[in-house]
């Protein structure tokens, strides 16, 4: 009796490990962040879906930009609302034009903690 308890609690396990390994398959080796970022050629600008990007904001070359946790920065269209927040962590509502890498912005909010 105890072998087959043993059998069973393997073949749970087994199962286990593989449907944990099967969203890993979905994603062809990609950063999961860039996958919800909706590729350029796709949409037009008019129709850009709004997103929430979250950083810090600093100071680059002149620019604020927003530099996320992967050390990505942004370009920020809206330097004058981006202003009281420099050297902040902030949660930023916007559009992405990924050819110039700078977020439209619709909002600034300080992030929560």
């Amino acid at each position: 009796m105890r072998s087959f308890t043993l059998v069973r609690l393997l073949g749970l396990v087994a199962l286990l490990v593989t449907l944990a390994g099967i969203p890993l398959y979905g994603q062809g080796g990609q950063d999961p962040a860039a996958q919800s970022q909706p590729s350029m050629s796709e949409q037009s600008p008019q129709s850009q879906a709004t997103q929430i990007f979250v950083g810090k904001i600093a100071k680059s070359k002149g620019d604020l930009v927003l530099k996320d946790d992967a050390g990505t920065a942004y370009k920020l269209d809206n330097a004058d609302q981006a202003k009281a927040f420099v050297g902040k962590s902030v949660k930023v509502t916007g559009t992405l034009d990924g050819s110039t890498n700078t977020i439209h912005v619709t909002n600034i909010e300080a992030a929560s903690s």
